[in-house]
């Protein structure tokens, strides 16, 4: 089974940091050495029974001070900055449980920003720090399948006011790694007689054992239900009671705590992405290169192969510029004033990602059909990049008419 990253000597140099140069050293080292063995048992018996091995090497990352790169060093993790972490996901990326093991996987790194960012003392200490620390695993509720998940606004969830508590009643899916998780970020109407359909609803922390939660099933994607953190789960809310002091933030800034929480996590998915396109990329170079149609003539001789080498070269490379620096403009000026770029790399490297994963597979043949490499295995997961945080479509059309607005196109308003 060839599922190891041999060293990318393509990769260009010129494009990292200047800061965590040592810490990406260090992270694909341990990868390296590490990550083959354990990765072939996830390809040969899917996530639930590699989960022991997997949790193992948690402790050894943070054991070796790799832990929670983009954390706070005061919450256990390694404090780097967003464009140093950027780097560090591509490294993770390369792996298909690289973020899982060193503490920064979704849904979890965006719940620790928020927690961070709007949490209380209280709700630090409670459900902040036993997730920094590994210890426990969360989600994030807030796709219903009554409504369209890229219209986040409208939600049939309701969580009303009863005393000092929400009554929480309502229908959730694709409420990603809910299997075994702690607690949800649960996001529920509390004011629906707001004026402004963006300040109706909330986020309210709720635990997972609480009466009235009810985990109905992990829904197969692309035929594969997944378990524990590798699921994504239909779940209810029946009339679940939770303390008003589990709201995260104000209560009705659910959808503005949901947008912030996006920007970050766009960087972490896109830099991930890219991670897959450079392993894609080094594999598919690798068959190229030894593959012989017929002895002595390689595949790589084959023009149209060498097309797909050339142009995955370009677009990765450009596509991990255009994530950098639009890393760099959130750390020095924040979400609003990098909304454009934001839009931007969620579908555009979104779209080099399945070009080079398609590419990869076709240069494998049938070989690239099997689990014996991780191309199949991203290709069926990977292709949900194009759908959630939103939908290609929705962030072509936003950053498109925010563009000719500057150009003085009315303003279209919509209900």
């Amino acid at each position: 089974m060839n599922t190891t990253a041999p060293a990318a000597s393509s990769r260009s140099a010129s494009t990292g940091h200047p800061h965590g140069d040592e810490a990406v050293s260090r992270v694909r080292a341990f990868l390296d050495a590490r990550g083959p063995a354990l990765e072939r048992r996830v390809l040969a018996e899917g996530w639930k029974a590699a989960e022991p091995g997997l949790d193992a090497l948690r402790r050894d990352v943070q054991a070796a001070g790799l832990w929670a790169p983009a954390l706070p060093r005061a919450w256990g993790g390694m404090g780097l900055p967003l464009p140093a972490f950027a780097r560090i996901s591509e490294e993770l990326g390369r792996w298909l449980f690289g973020h899982y093991v060193f503490g920064v996987q979704a849904p979890d790194m965006g719940n620790m920003e928020l927690l961070l960012s709007h949490g209380t003392d209280a709700q630090r200490e409670q459900w902040l720090r036993p997730l920094a620390a590994g210890q426990v695993r969360s989600c994030f509720a807030m796709t219903e399948p009554e409504h369209a998940g890229s219209n986040p606004v409208v939600l049939s969830t309701t969580a009303k006011r009863e005393g000092d508590d929400y009554i929480l009643s309502g229908h959730k899916w694709f409420t990603s790694s809910a299997d075994g998780a702690a607690f949800a970020i649960a996001m529920a109407v509390t004011n629906p007689d707001a004026g402004r359909p963006h300040e109706r609803a909330s986020m309210l922390l709720v635990p997972m054992d609480a009466p009235g939660v009810e985990l109905v099933r992990n829904l197969p994607v692309m035929g594969d239900a997944g378990g524990g953190w590798a699921s994504h789960a239909e779940v209810r809310f029946h009339d679940v009671r939770v303390p008003a002091a589990n709201r995260l933030g104000a209560e009705g800034a659910g959808f503005a705590l949901a947008q912030e929480r996006l920007g970050p996590g766009r960087i972490h998915h896109c830099m991930r992405w890219i991670g897959i396109c450079e392993r894609a990329f080094d594999l598919m170079c690798a068959r190229a290169a030894h593959r012989e149609l017929s002895p002595g003539e390689p595949l790589g001789w084959q023009q149209a192969v060498q097309f797909w080498v050339a142009e995955s070269r370009a677009e990765i490379d450009a596509a991990r510029l255009l994530v950098l620096h639009t890393a760099e403009r959130i750390e020095a000026e924040g979400q609003q004033a990098a909304r454009d770029s934001i839009s931007a790399i969620k579908f555009h490297v979104a779209g080099v990602l399945g070009r080079v994963l398609d590419r990869a597979i076709q240069v494998h043949g049938a070989l690239g059909m099997t689990y014996e490499t991780p191309l199949a295995f991203w290709y069926s997961h990977e292709r949900a990049a194009r759908i959630y945080d939103g939908p290609d479509e929705v962030h072509k059309v936003a950053l498109g008419s925010r563009i000719l607005q500057r150009y003085g196109m009315p303003r279209r308003e919509r209900p």
